[in-house]
């Protein structure tokens, strides 16, 4: 009888369970990083970046954002950014705030990092749930449906904002000199 299968079940078996008993004591004797200051090793930036690009895409699938591109929509979303964003975000001189600067994973600057190439359901499904161990929270119980949208579609179309957005867009204060006060 050839004992090879069993042996090679067997090796597998005890590589898995001995690969998961030391992930177990890595987490548990306080190994894992858990400072906001520290840098996410490769296996669990992988992780995140995977979950979270799988779930956005299987929740937004069939979601469809109203017709929300109206410069009074759009002029309501910047300034829902203002009180809700920009802090962490930045305004339109994309100036980083002293929050901001204490956060990892680094939030995007949108006066340089735009989403405007994003699916408005995108934007609007991160604003909603947030994204878990970034320090980007939820607003699904502080924003209404409708206030999230007028975000969603601000950062949408923020390379095309129609003239009232804009100016309120471009006169917002920076939020480097807000965070400093």
């Amino acid at each position: 009888m050839n004992r090879t299968p069993v042996v090679i079940a067997w090796t597998v078996a005890a590589t898995c369970v001995a690969l998961v008993l030391c992930a177990y004591v890595f987490v548990v004797a306080g190994f894992m990083p858990a400072n906001a200051d520290a840098k996410p090793g490769k296996i669990e930036r992988w992780a995140a970046k995977r979950s979270l690009r799988v779930a956005i895409a299987r929740e937004t699938k069939t979601m469809h954002g109203p017709a929300t591109s109206t410069d009074s929509v759009m002029t309501m979303g910047v300034r829902l950014y203002k009180a809700n964003c920009a802090v962490c975000h930045g305004a339109s001189d994309a100036k980083r705030s002293s929050v901001a600067d204490g956060l990892y994973v680094e939030p995007p600057q949108f006066a340089k990092d735009d989403v405007t190439d994003d699916p408005i359901e995108m934007t609007y499904w991160k604003i909603t749930h947030g994204i878990r161990f970034t320090g980007m929270p939820s607003y699904s119980k502080s924003l209404t449906d409708d206030q999230r949208w007028a975000i969603a579609a601000f950062l949408r179309h923020q390379d095309s904002l129609p003239p009232t957005a804009l100016a309120a867009w471009k006169t917002m204060p920076s939020a480097a000199d807000t965070a400093s006060r």
